[in-house]
Order: structure tokens, then C-alpha cells, then sequence
């Protein structure tokens, strides 16, 4: 199973795309991290990035694609995997067709503007290794103490509500296209969001079948 989860900032992708990791036994694909481990690998693509990183530049969008590209070889990936943090824009999208990566299905988390803006004000993340929590839908063990690693649990600057509506804005703008262009394609599923993690996980498995 491939799957790109797609929604906006805080609807909920991090923390379902950590449960069917578990469920079927496939790693996620984060953009973020891949890049940090190409780069401290020195593969040729990451000396590439490399380049752009330390003169404070953008990573160009075909040598994210090229790195997510080396990751899906491995061994791990061959039953499938979720693509974390990307395609966020239509030309992602197309780089990621002419890459020859494949796509089984699109996943839209549907959830409301005002949902997320309440919500991202309780979000907490590790610091470490970015496991997301929850203060009151999935708070960790021991309060500011990471689940899975031991890094300190904090809220993060960006979940600030009117950072939040910025980013909202920006969704909607750039990455929410992508609905269409997916569902042109025949690959679009959508999952409403429901009140609790678990609800919300009940529904993903009823759209994909699993």
C-alpha cells in the first residue's frame, strides 16, 4: 500500500500515519528526515542538497524527489509506505509522477479551519523525533517526556492560532489543488474527521479497506 496523506496543517496526518504504520507494517517516508540523513550519509544527491542547505537556500523540488526516489529502494519499502510532507504543490505532484514513484492513494483528511485552529493549540511535539502529542486527545505518559525516545514534549511556535491561520491560508492556496489533481487521476479517498484519534482511525481503515 502507497499512500500520500494530504490536509491541512494539524488535521491529524502525523499521528494516523504513526497508527497504520504499525497496523501494516510500512515506514514513513518523511521528507524532513530523509533529506537530514541524506545529507549526514553524503550520498550524492544529499552532497546536492547539501549545497543549497548551507547557503540557506531551498532544496529544489527534483532533488527532494531524487532523495525520496534513493529511500524508496530499500527494503522496508517494498510492502509499501506513506509519503509524509510532500507532494505539497501540483509541480511536487508531477515530479513525483516523472520520478516513476508510485501512488496507490491519496488520503484527504477532511477537518474544519476552526477544528484545527483549536486543535493545534493543545498539539505538543518532540523535540527529538518529532513524535506528535496531544495535551488532550493523546497526551504522552509522563507529562513533557517523549512516548518513544525520551525527548522533551513542547508546544511549537508555529501552532500559535494566527501562525496557524497563516499557514491554513497557505494550504489552501498551494497544497489543496492537489484534491483535484489526484482525483482526476483516480486516486482520491477522503476521511472525515471524527472526535477522538481512535474514531478517527476506525474511519481510515473502512476507506482503505483495511
Amino acid at each position: 500500500m502507497k499512500l500520500i496523506f494530504l490536509g491541512a496543517p494539524g488535521a491529524g496526518k502525523g499521528t494516523q500515519a504513526e497508527i497504520l504504520s504499525r497496523l501494516c507494517g510500512i515506514p514513513i517516508i518523511s521528507t524532513g528526515k530523509i533529506l537530514r540523513d541524506a545529507i549526514a550519509n553524503g550520498t550524492p544527491i544529499g552532497r546536492r542538497a547539501k549545497e543549497y542547505v548551507d547557503s540557506g537556500k531551498l532544496v529544489p523540488d527534483d532533488v527532494i524527489i531524487g532523495i525520496i526516489g534513493e529511500r524508496l529502494t530499500e527494503a522496508d519499502c517494498k510492502g509499501g509506505y506513506i509519503l509524509d510532507g510532500v507532494p505539497r504543490t501540483i509541480p511536487q505532484a508531477e515530479a513525483i509522477e516523472a520520478g516513476g514513484i508510485e501512488i496507490d492513494c491519496a488520503l484527504s483528511f477532511e477537518v474544519e479551519d476552526a477544528v484545527i485552529i483549536d486543535r493545534m493549540a493543545g498539539r505538543r511535539v518532540c523535540k527529538k523525533c518529532s513524535a506528535p502529542f496531544h495535551i488532550t486527545a493523546k497526551p504522552p505518559k509522563k507529562e513533557g517526556v517523549c512516548d518513544y525516545c525520551g525527548g522533551e514534549v513542547a508546544a511549537r511556535s508555529d501552532d500559535d492560532p494566527e501562525t496557524v491561520k497563516t499557514r491554513l491560508k497557505v494550504y489552501h492556496e498551494e497544497t489543496e489543488p492537489l484534491l483535484e489533481f489526484y482525483s482526476r487521476r483516480g486516486k482520491l479517498k477522503t476521511a472525515e474527521n471524527r472526535p477522538t484519534v481512535e474514531e478517527t482511525t476506525a474511519v481510515i481503515r473502512g476507506v482503505l479497506g483495511i
